[in-house]
């Protein structure tokens, strides 16, 4: 895939699925609602303060037909991350979606034991980002949720990925484990995993894709910087996936590709019973309405563990 486009036009051959949208009562997102609903994506739920949300839906013209829009009058913010967080939990919606609710809140419901989401994996933050000058997508993960994983949960990272890779179409995404350099240094622990991920790879402890590490960014992504230091690999300047040896680096480098790239983004949380759209207040609705074709499109893979 070359963009993000792409994924919006598959959304809309697909089955119509209905989204769980925690306190939709927020501008951004429900000029989002609004996209996906003229764009026919998907349904909602707006679990929130009904007032509140028909009030703002008034204010951006954005019809409530009850044929697409379901309302749940809650009040509160923890009951509207339960009832909301709940209705995936029995199969009521597909999807969760964050509105103006603090994250804590959210991933604390779904996190419950009883009517939560855990699947038994590590939460973790899938990207997919449409650069300029660039031939095709790029996934990086984790900028926003594991601080410093350890080995164990760097490898359930990269399952998490690449089951939101598969699930738009990529059948064996090329997984890229970053490090400042792309030799093995015992100083740098980053490397040490890097080295044993790949080898969890072609053992078959870590499934669906092919990995390779440590390569260092330019390694990674460019075909020139690869063959100028003579690295053979499925990997080396091909990468579909951008795997991060730490919060700093994934955060910086998302930002980065926004900010300096002035790259276009799609996020989702991984790791889940479902997709989680998990974008920050802050984020445009455009940004937020491609997280929201990125979650549907690639719900599938998380329905067949299911």
């Amino acid at each position: 895939m070359q963009t993000l486009e792409e994924i919006k036009q598959k959304v809309r051959t697909k089955r119509k699925q209905k989204v769980s949208v925690a306190n939709p009562a927020d501008q951004e997102v429900l000029l989002a609602i609004k996209y996906a609903l003229e764009q026919d994506f998907c349904t909602f739920l707006l679990v929130g303060d009904s007032e509140k949300i028909r009030s703002a839906a008034s204010d951006i013209a954005l019809e409530l037909d009850p044929r697409y829009i379901n309302i749940e009058d809650v009040k509160g913010e923890s009951e509207i991350a339960r009832v909301a967080v709940s209705a995936v939990h029995n199969r009521k919606a597909d999807i969760l979606m964050k509105g103006n609710i603090a994250t804590k809140s959210l991933l604390r419901a779904v996190l419950h034991k009883e009517h939560g989401l855990r699947s038994g994996q590590v939460l973790s933050h899938v990207a997919l980002f449409e650069i300029p000058g660039q031939d095709r997508l790029f996934f990086l993960t984790d900028a926003a949720m594991n601080i410093e994983p350890d080995l164990k949960v760097k490898a359930q990272i990269i399952q998490n990925a690449v089951k939101v890779a598969r699930g738009i179409g990529y059948q064996r995404p090329r997984v890229a484990i970053l490090a400042p350099v792309e030799v093995v240094n015992e100083e740098m622990q980053s490397t040490i995993d890097a080295a044993i991920l790949t080898q969890m790879q072609v053992r078959g402890q870590i499934t669906g894709c092919t990995v390779d590490g440590p390569l260092a960014f330019d390694n990674a992504v460019s075909s020139e910087a690869a063959n100028h230091k003579n690295i053979q690999s499925e990997v080396a300047g091909r990468a579909d996936i951008l795997m991060v040896p730490s919060i700093e680096v994934g955060n910086t480098l998302y930002k980065s590709f926004v900010y300096f790239a002035e790259a276009k983004v799609a996020a989702v949380v991984s790791g889940a019973k479902a997709p989680i759209v998990l974008t920050s207040r802050a984020d445009s609705a455009e940004s937020k309405l491609n997280s929201l074709a990125l979650a549907l499109l690639s719900s599938t893979t998380f329905e067949e563990e299911n």
